[in-house]
């Protein structure tokens, strides 16, 4: 997992199919059910979205920092269909806190009452720690069921390391996480980048591996030194700071690197994971709507349309962006005011540039059928046009 994966909590998982996929497959998808509180909004994205899902990915418990499996209430009568139980372990646990983790695995499944797709495993630790996890992985692949796949998130990072076959020696298959890997200054979500991590994962492992896609955005915090202080996803954080950016996944990005999965995928390339199920309570997601289509494979709207509105101020207008369809679209990078307008300034993540346009600072989406205030302008009056 990445430095700064542990604050967003973001966990990947994986369900067994045996295999590779064949040139041109559309692969199946997945879903991560990582939400702590399951409320109406969840219970809802879950019936709408249940048939385009293979499998769900729901967490069940998370290690605290001692090393204790702390369960995750799951309403499981809102699942229709495959789920896969997800244990995470944070990458700072040491090997001595670690120790109690096969046995305290083993224990949860045993008193799970529903049926189990598989168990996946969310240890985000650093590449020079993947030996310990092997014998982790080693240990509770002993322990548990031998019916039950059993498989693992794999960083990036990890695909230099030369211990990256054992730790795959225990595991039925692992999903490559491809967002939120790199320093947030660089951006949520690379596609190119995201391809070449998934080219180089079919060179390194004989083992099937799926890849996970994001449909959310996260807004980051850093402080005056420079140092990241938080990341706010689902939840609101209290974060001061001296520098905050929001970063979302564009559904145009993401739909392209699909379509060109799917057209030629790497060997061994089973299907997709998607972090994280959107509902229409997530502010940080995209819209069910918008997930859905790309999961379609529909193309993604075009970019939100600039709308011109009279102000309470003489002299002025604001400028808006409407959103009259019925996905998410992306915001535009700039916005180019009427003629004439010379003095503007710009919100909600636009700024005026001093040359006719307001530019966009920071990535994200506009709901469909929602207007954005995007900044105001002061405009010479109109000049009289000359006769024939």
């Amino acid at each position: 997992m990445p430095f700064w994966r542990g604050l967003l909590l973001v966990v990947l998982c994986a369900a067994p199919l045996a295999g590779s996929a064949p040139r041109g497959r559309v692969l199946p998808h997945d879903a991560y059910v990582w939400q702590r509180h399951w409320t109406p909004a969840l219970t809802e994205a879950l019936r709408d979205s249940a048939p385009l899902v293979r499998a769900w990915r729901v967490l069940v418990a998370q290690a605290d920092g001692n090393g204790h499996l702390q369960p995750v209430s799951v309403d499981w009568s809102a699942i229709d269909g495959p789920a896969v139980l997800v244990v995470r372990l944070d990458g700072r646990l040491t090997p001595a806190t670690l120790e109690t983790i096969p046995s305290q695995i083993d224990a949860l499944l045993r008193a799970h009452t529903g049926p189990i797709a598989g168990l996946e495993i969310d240890h985000d630790c650093g590449t020079g720690s993947l030996p310990a996890y092997a014998r982790l992985l080693a240990s509770v692949r002993q322990r548990i069921d031998p019916t039950i796949p059993l498989s693992i998130t794999a960083l990036p990072t990890w695909l230099a390391s030369p211990n990256l076959t054992a730790l795959l020696a225990s595991v039925t298959e692992a999903v490559l996480q491809v967002h939120a890997v790199q320093n947030p200054r660089a951006g949520l979500f690379d596609p190119a980048q995201a391809r070449r991590w998934a080219d180089a994962m079919a060179r390194r492992t004989g083992k099937p591996f799926r890849l996970a896609l994001p449909a959310y955005g996260v807004r980051v915090t850093w402080g005056t030194d420079g140092r990241m202080l938080a990341v706010e996803s689902e939840r609101p954080l209290l974060a001061g700071g001296e520098e905050s950016r929001e970063l979302m996944a564009s559904p145009a990005d993401v739909a392209a690197l699909l379509r060109d999965l799917q057209r030629d995928p790497p060997d061994r390339l089973v299907g997709i994971v998607w972090f994280r199920l959107p509902t229409e309570a997530d502010s940080r997601a995209w819209s069910p709507a918008t997930w859905r289509a790309v999961v379609r494979g529909d193309r993604p709207p075009p970019d939100a349309r600039p709308v011109v509105r009279p102000s309470d101020t003489p002299g002025t207008a604001d400028l808006l962006l409407a959103n009259d369809g019925d996905l998410d679209a992306p915001l535009p990078r700039s916005v180019a005011l009427p003629p004439g307008c010379a003095i503007a300034d710009g919100v909600n993540g636009y700024a005026f540039d001093g040359g006719g346009h307001l530019r966009l600072r920071q990535a994200g989406l506009l709901r469909a059928h929602h207007r954005l205030a995007v900044g105001w302008m002061r405009c010479e009056p109109e000049t009289p046009h000359a006769g024939p």
